[in-house]
């Protein structure tokens, strides 16, 4: 039930035609010298010793952001059966007004898995060096207020513009070589290489979508695409109306979907003794697809929607049925709200989703093992760039310990963070959260928006310590 509303969203965008598996760098790590990826989040980070990730293991991400919670679409319900106590935003006993007050002009939600499967770092040509193998998928949704406004008003307004609901997904594997760089003992720089091989994107977008009430139905203008790149991949579509996408399939051996290169930029400078300056630039590249299949609404075409009349449940209705099955019924109506026909295979190149790090480090000169760091974040993605600034207190009591503590506020709100840190000669094993879960509902829903991650890792070291 907690990722249901995702699946509708995306179920949705491509009209029921795909699935997708559902990648960051624990960002609390950036100030702590001995985290073993800190590399990721700017090439220009040295490690602090050779090492070599254990397979599949090294490092490990799961997370999701978002301008909204789960809590902001189920609700309590006095059921008069008795048989159920949660009900969705579309009852009619959730007021209008409650609901709707809760949302932004446009909500986003991101989700986000991020796997090494192999990585390795070593001191040698003048540097430090590494060698990575990844896997990256993030996906990422535009939710109009417009559309719930829709799904929830109804008939009680005649005319609904709807613009820029969007969906993406974007997975693929990404073998990465960098070297950082002395150049004096004031300034380090680093840069990376990277070669990615495209498993599948997904991209639907609903440039606008003009609902008007005539009688008891609605009329739907709507001008949009969908672009899917899956290699062995191909829509289904309807018998009924031809060229209507129903479906996706992919025949015998899928293989990569397209192929493309990025690099990531980074430098570091020591202002003062105290004072640690760094930026960097991430995933500035590319990936073009081979296999990319197009669907596109038929704009100069209208056509007719029922509604939403199966979903707002009345108490005097009787049985309101669960929640999963409330949000099946909305997932349905979705799905009939927009129609994507079959356009054939286009070519298709889509930019990395870029992301700038500048930060700042200051050691306390009474106790240079604590530092207070500042990091701006601001990731490039229209539409669904985002920013984040964090507060952090950084500390290595021990040679082989580290921890953070940090205060984000961005674009999802504010999070707390940590970050553990044990690097004993012989093996390193971190975990840590950008964003913890502070409070849950007695059914162990997150309150507030759904803004949580974890990541964690075990690498073998070996050689000399830096310092």
């Amino acid at each position: 039930m907690k990722s249901r509303l995702l699946i509708i969203i995306l179920t949705f965008l491509a009209g029921g035609a795909f699935t997708n598996i559902p990648a960051q760098t624990l960002n609390s790590s950036y100030f702590l010298e001995g985290a073993t990826y800190r590399h990721q989040l700017n090439p220009a980070f040295m490690g602090d010793r050779n090492y070599i990730s254990f397979p599949a293991l090294g490092n490990i991400n799961v997370g999701t952001t978002s301008t909204m919670g789960l809590t902001d679409f189920i609700y309590k319900f006095n059921d008069p059966t008795g048989k159920y106590d949660l009900t969705t935003f579309m009852n009619s006993a959730v007021d209008r007004n409650q609901f709707l007050g809760k949302l932004k002009t446009n909500n986003q939600i991101n989700t986000n898995v991020g796997l090494t499967i192999l990585s390795t770092g070593f001191y040698a040509f003048g540097g430090f060096n590494t060698f990575e193998l990844n896997l990256k998928s993030n996906t990422s949704f535009n939710l109009p207020y417009e559309l719930f406004n829709f799904m929830k008003t109804g008939m009680d307004q005649d005319v609904y513009h709807i613009n820029n609901f969007a969906a993406n997904s974007n997975n693929y594997v990404e073998l990465a070589l960098g070297h950082a760089h002395k150049v004096n003992d004031r300034l380090t720089i680093g840069a990376k290489l990277k070669f990615l091989a495209g498993i599948a994107n997904v991209n639907g977008k609903i440039d606008s979508m003009d609902i008007a009430l005539t009688g008891d139905k609605w009329e739907i203008m709507a001008n949009g695409t969908l672009n899917t790149a899956v290699g062995g991949g191909h829509y289904k579509t309807k018998a009924s109306n031809p060229g209507e996408i129903n479906g996706f399939d992919v025949e015998g051996n899928a293989g990569a979907a397209g192929y493309g290169a990025g690099v990531d930029l980074g430098a570091t400078y020591k202002l003062l003794d105290n004072l640690i300056l760094s930026a960097s630039a991430l995933d500035l590249g590319f990936i073009s697809w081979n296999n990319n299949q197009k669907g596109a609404t038929h704009n100069k075409e209208s056509f007719t929607f029922e509604g939403f009349n199966n979903i707002a449940v009345d108490p005097e209705e009787g049985d309101p049925n669960d929640v999963d099955t409330q949000f099946d019924n909305i997932k349905d109506d979705l799905k009939a709200m927009t129609k994507f026909y079959d356009e054939g295979k286009v070519s298709r190149t889509t930019m990395l989703a870029t992301t700038i790090n500048l930060g700042a480090e200051y050691k306390l000169p009474f106790y240079d093992k604590l530092s207070v760091g500042l990091l701006s974040t601001t990731h490039v993605n229209k539409p669904y760039t985002w920013t984040q600034a964090m507060l952090a207190a950084n500390i290595s009591p021990l040679r082989w310990l580290g921890a953070s503590v940090n205060y984000s506020y961005s674009t999802f709100g504010s999070n707390l963070g940590w970050m553990l840190n044990f690097h004993p000669k012989g093996f390193t094993f971190f975990v840590g959260s950008d964003r913890m879960i502070t409070s849950v509902t007695p059914q162990y829903v997150p309150m507030g928006n759904a803004n949580a991650n974890l990541c964690f890792g075990f690498n073998i070291t070996f050689g000399r310590h830096r310092n």
